[in-house]
């Protein structure tokens, strides 16, 4: 039950304040000025104070300042524009003007109540996550999750090449840039490039840089990706995309700590850490020539698997929350709260894009829900896959089926977005399964 302390002067005042509150099942206790308020404080915490702006011995907004962590709704009969925002500046949690309905009164306590209660929550949510996740924003009890944190923690503080696997969505950016911020490099730049995303006549240029005439529209020298992270680290994501030659590059660059720009005849040092990651099977593209096998091997002195989120259901609470309250912030929004059958749909979800599929659902919630508790029908989710089929249901089972589904009523970025991939991701994999796209 909340405890609330109401500081009023004017007896009439506060003894009716105290019978409205205790009508609602508060516990009240009352003070007359800044003295015996701050006795009470000393006896016993409380949840919220409702004080009086002017106080025979001293305005009641001093009270935020000497116990923080308590919201104050500060009252008035001296309404003013200037005084609500003076009140605000120094910490009071809310403003009400004095007389005040009755009906006013018990909404605002309520309301500040709710969010202090969600405040305290999500302190405390931060406060295990950085007790128990040493890796920032990584969040998870799964036993899958503690190894890589655990690796991660390992692995930062030497200067080894590290190859991060999983699939689309799972988080290994996040990874890589927490092996670079606690390694030895972390005051130098870490250079993140997604291979898939640069046309491949482009690759070997915005990696190794060009030299001016090297190639049609190489109108000046020009520094590669790979030299502007020269004394930090260089992040290639995906990089089962590199063609051939920027495979045989790469792997100068690992044993030689050289580069040659497109179009230099003279190699140029570099020193740089090597963080890679792929959702591909590099062991079949080996295999199949895609691969260099001695590029393999160099790239593979440490491998960190980040496991997709359909296997650690158990982290979905949680991780959502973390998400929650991430998006929240970003977006402005006050805290809201997750509906538990919300959870329930997140559970039974099959969560093709992982972690970025889910944090993107609880971004759209959060703004559909508008303040609201978030609901089912705020996430969008594609209907539940039945449990017992769920594990034997493959990953490209689950793509095909989505994609079928509700390519008929979705753009392909709506379809990309809601599966957490790229567009061109979207692409590669149709072209892959032979789903073609609907004509017209």
């Amino acid at each position: 039950m909340n405890r609330i302390l109401v500081v009023e002067d004017e007896t009439v005042i506060r003894r009716a304040l105290v019978r409205l509150l205790e009508h609602e099942g508060y516990r009240v206790a009352e003070a007359g000025g800044l003295e015996e308020a701050r006795a009470h404080c000393g006896e016993a915490a409380f949840d919220l104070l409702i004080c009086d702006l002017r106080l025979p011995d001293g305005e009641g907004i001093r009270l935020a300042g000497e116990l923080p962590g308590v919201p104050v709704l500060i009252m008035t009969s001296y309404a003013s524009v200037r005084s609500a925002v003076d009140a605000m500046k120094q910490g009071a949690a809310d403003y009400i003007a004095k007389p005040f309905d009755h009906d006013e009164m018990l909404l605002c306590v309520a309301r500040i109540l709710k969010q202090h209660q969600l405040e305290k929550e999500n302190a405390q949510l931060h406060s295990e996550i950085g007790e128990v996740y040493p890796v920032d924003g990584m969040v998870g009890e799964a036993p899958a999750m503690r190894e890589v944190c655990r690796m991660v923690e390992k692995v930062s503080p030497t200067d080894t090449t590290v190859l991060i696997r999983g699939e689309s969505g799972t988080g290994k950016e996040l990874v890589a840039r927490a092996i670079h911020k606690k390694g030895p490099r972390a005051q130098a730049p870490l250079i993140s490039v997604n291979c898939a995303a640069i046309p491949e006549g482009l690759l070997e240029s915005e990696l190794f840089g060009h030299e001016k005439g090297a190639f049609t529209g190489a109108g000046q020298t020009r520094q590669g990706l790979v030299e502007a992270a020269d004394t930090g680290t260089l992040f290639l994501d995906e990089i089962g995309e590199l063609t051939p030659q920027a495979q045989s590059r790469l792997l100068r660059v690992l044993q030689d700590g050289e580069i040659r720009r497109v179009g230099a005849t003279q190699s140029r040092k570099v020193d740089v850490r090597l963080l890679a990651a792929t959702h591909r099977d590099l062991e079949h593209m080996v295999r199949e020539g895609g691969f260099r096998e001695d590029l393999y091997y160099r790239l593979k002195v440490m491998e960190i698997t980040l496991p997709p989120l359909r296997e650690r259901r158990e982290d979905l609470p949680r991780l959502a929350r973390f998400l929650l309250e991430k998006a929240c912030k970003r977006l402005k929004r006050t805290p809201v709260e997750l509906d538990p059958a919300a959870l329930e749909a997140m559970q039974a979800h099959g969560w093709p894009g992982n972690v970025r599929e889910l944090e993107n659902a609880i971004e759209r919630a959060v703004i559909l829900a508008d303040g609201e508790p978030i609901r089912p029908e705020h996430l969008a989710l594609t209907p539940a896959v039945d449990r017992t089929q769920e594990a034997s249901t493959s990953l490209e089972d689950y793509f095909r089926r989505f994609v079928l589904e509700n390519q008929g009523h979705m753009t392909e970025t709506e379809l990309a977005r809601r599966l957490g991939i790229s567009r061109k991701a979207l692409w590669e994999r149709r072209t892959r399964m032979g789903i073609p796209r609907p004509k017209g």
